[in-house]
This record gives C-alpha cells, sequence and structure tokens, in this order.
C-alpha cells in the first residue's frame, strides 16, 4: 500500500511539473501504468516511471529537430520550383510528424545503446538525420498506401489525398516527391561517411521489399472472387515480413548498426531474425485493432474486412471454421456493406477470435523473450527488448 502511495505521489509530482513546463502533456504509457501494481517493487516502478518521461523527451527533442534537419530540402535552388519546395515542407509536417515516431527514434535508441554517441553531438545528429529518413520513408509509403487502400482517415486526420493540399491522384506523384527526399538529405548529410553505402543500399532495398509486400497485399483487393489459396498462413507470413517488419523494424536498427560500425555478418544477422519476428507480433496485433479498437482510438478507420486483406483474423478463423461459418466468410469478406462486415464479425465472435488473438499474443511475445534472452550475439539485448516493451500490449 505504501509503496502504491509513494508511486502515486511520485507520478503525479512528474506529470504536474512536466505539464507546467510543457503543455499538452499526455499521459504515462499503459506500460508504465500498469507497474503501479503493488506486485512490483517501488524502486521497478520508478524506473518504468523516468523510462517513460525520458522516452517522451527524446521523441520531443526529436520532433524538434525537423526543421534544422530538412533545411537543405527546402533551399532555393531554383526559385521556379518554389511551390514546390513549400508543397514538399507540407507534405512532410502533414505525413511525418502526427505518428509515434517509434522508428526514427529507435534509431537513436540504437545508437545510444551501442556507443552513447562517444560523447559527441554530431553522432547524436547524425542518428536523428537517419531517424528522420526512416519516419519520411514511411510518410511515402502511408501516401501510397492509404490512396490503393481507400482509406479514410490516418492518424486522427484526412489521409493526405483526400486533403485540398492533396487532391485525388496527384497525391501519388506527392510519394514520389518525399521517397526522393530521403536521399537528397543522406547525400547532403553522409556522402563522405564510411558507411554512407551501405545505409543507402539499406534503405533502397528496404523500400523494395515493402513494395512487394504491398504487392502482395493488394492481390486479394484485385480479384472478383474469393481465392483461398490467396488466404494461407505461409502467404500472410510473407505479407507481414516485406509490408511491415523489414521497415518498421529491422531497418531503423540496422541503420544505427552501420553508423556504429557493429555490422558484422553475426551481429546482422542475428538482429535481422529477431526484429523481423518483432515485426510479425505487430502486424498481428495490428490486424486485431483493425477489427477490434475503437476508431478514434486507433487513428484511422478499420477498413481489413471491407478491403480483403489477408489478415490474421481472416486466416485464423478460416482454418477454426466449419463449413457454414467459412460459407458466410467466404460470401461476405471484402464487401463494402454494413451487413457483411457484421456478419463476418459475428463469424469472428462465434469462433472466439479475441480469445485466440490474446493467447498466441502471449506465446509469441514468450518466443521473442526467449531469442532475446538466449542469443543476441553479442548486441546488448536492450535494443530489442526497449522496441518489444513499445509494442507488447499496444492499444493502438
Amino acid at each position: 500500500f505504501f509503496k502504491l502511495s509513494y508511486y502515486n505521489e511520485y507520478k503525479s509530482y512528474l506529470s504536474g511539473s512536466l505539464s507546467h513546463f510543457r503543455p499538452g502533456f499526455l499521459p504515462l504509457t499503459a506500460a508504465v501504468q500498469q507497474k503501479s501494481s503493488v506486485s512490483y517493487k517501488f524502486d521497478e516502478v520508478q524506473r518504468a516511471v523516468l523510462e517513460d518521461v525520458e522516452t517522451m523527451e527524446m521523441k520531443e527533442k526529436f520532433k524538434q529537430s525537423l526543421n534544422v534537419v530538412i533545411a537543405p530540402l527546402l533551399e532555393e535552388k531554383d526559385t521556379r520550383l518554389r511551390s514546390i519546395y513549400k508543397r514538399l515542407k507540407d507534405l512532410i509536417y502533414y505525413n511525418c510528424t502526427e505518428g509515434k515516431m517509434n522508428r526514427g527514434c529507435a534509431v537513436l535508441q540504437t545508437a545510444q545503446i551501442l556507443n552513447n554517441f562517444n560523447n559527441n553531438p554530431e553522432d547524436e545528429f547524425n542518428a536523428t538525420v537517419l531517424g528522420w529518413c526512416v519516419e519520411i520513408l514511411q510518410g511515402y509509403l502511408l501516401i501510397a498506401d492509404d490512396i490503393m487502400d481507400r482509406s479514410i482517415t490516418r492518424r486522427g486526420k484526412l489521409c493526405w489525398y483526400k486533403t485540398v493540399g492533396g487532391t485525388g491522384l496527384s497525391a501519388i506523384n506527392d510519394s514520389f516527391i518525399l521517397e526522393s527526399s530521403i536521399y537528397d538529405l543522406m547525400k547532403h548529410y553522409f556522402v563522405s561517411k564510411p558507411y554512407y553505402l551501405d545505409c543507402i543500399h539499406l534503405l533502397l532495398e528496404t523500400g523494395k521489399k515493402t513494395e512487394y509486400g504491398q504487392s502482395l497485399d493488394m492481390e486479394t483487393d484485385d480479384i472478383d472472387e474469393m481465392d483461398l489459396s490467396l488466404f494461407t498462413a505461409e502467404r500472410y507470413e510473407a505479407i507481414v515480413e516485406y509490408k511491415t517488419s523489414y521497415y518498421s523494424f529491422h531497418l531503423p536498427v540496422a541503420l544505427a548498426m552501420y553508423m556504429c560500425g557493429r555490422d558484422s555478418p553475426k551481429e546482422l544477422a542475428r538482429a535481422k531474425e529477431i526484429l523481423l519476428k518483432i515485426g510479425h507480433y505487430f502486424q498481428i496485433q495490428d490486424d486485431f485493432l483493425d477489427c477490434y479498437a475503437d476508431a478514434e482510438t486507433l487513428g484511422k478507420i478499420g477498413r481489413d474486412i471491407e478491403d480483403r486483406k489477408c489478415s490474421w483474423l481472416f486466416v485464423t478463423a478460416l482454418k477454426f471454421a466449419d463449413d457454414s461459418q467459412k460459407e458466410v466468410l467466404m460470401s461476405n469478406y471484402g464487401k463494402e456493406s454494413v451487413e457483411s462486415v457484421n456478419r463476418v464479425k459475428a463469424v469472428y465472435k462465434e469462433l472466439e477470435m479475441e480469445r485466440r488473438y490474446y493467447q498466441f499474443a502471449d506465446t509469441i511475445y514468450k518466443e521473442i523473450c526467449d531469442m532475446i534472452n538466449s542469443d543476441t550475439a553479442g548486441l546488448p539485448p536492450l535494443i530489442f527488448k526497449d522496441f518489444l516493451d513499445k509494442i507488447h500490449k499496444r492499444s493502438k
């Protein structure tokens, strides 16, 4: 009781102090709030609170660095392109600054864990630039993804192509502009660095793999009739690996590893193995939240059912459904009507998909923990634990 009371006082103190200095201060994360249980020692709770604050401070600092980082992109090298420079700035701020920025900050955190920036501000800034390259890469991918999926909202606001600034199909070209800006930044800041070519190759390879994954994902959207061969566990794993895991988890850590010179084949291979597994866990969560999370909390309107996505929920439901349930799923999946969506969700309820999800999520989480605890090829386990902690039991 006393430990919990001290914790609550400490949390209130921190929240009040930070609210005073930083308007719009966000509440502490659920992960930290869970640690307020009396089963935790107070020093563990205190450490969790401090880590939460440090993460928020890093994200705030990271976000504030954007003006400086992208300044070279906005220099008017040709006055005839003045409107394009303005559009580029709008593109970046609209599409790259409203998310959780976990990917960009992961570059910073990984580099800090690996070498503490060698007490060199330049190293910290370089990691920040690489982080923004990851965020911009995600930005251009999401613009294209939202167009293809006919999404309405992203991160709690209209998708770029739905706005006045990104009206219609011109947003496709905007995604190209964002992509090219990554390589302008890389050349400006890193062309003389020993890790430049490795990072360029990694970014290009990651972009290609993600586009392959998107193409796989879209194949189920382009068919006239349901084809069960497109909804297998094997195919789902390929979509997850290529569309999500490489750019969301492998890319940020690998960039930091190249920058810090921790890039032996053994280190890179083991990091990739663990991070792709974390990406698999993340995408299963994403599929579940698309169906079950509140749209306001999620920041977007889930459309996996209407878009006939090869999602974990649908693939798993097919595995356990009887013939009559399969018939309902096959007849209604991929239809726009509210009635069809509700029929699919009704079968999910009959099959207890929520319970199956939580069981499977716990299993894969434990598998990842075992991978980290058994062998990280000499890399600090904290790199992977930090990533895993950020997504474990997330609600959006």
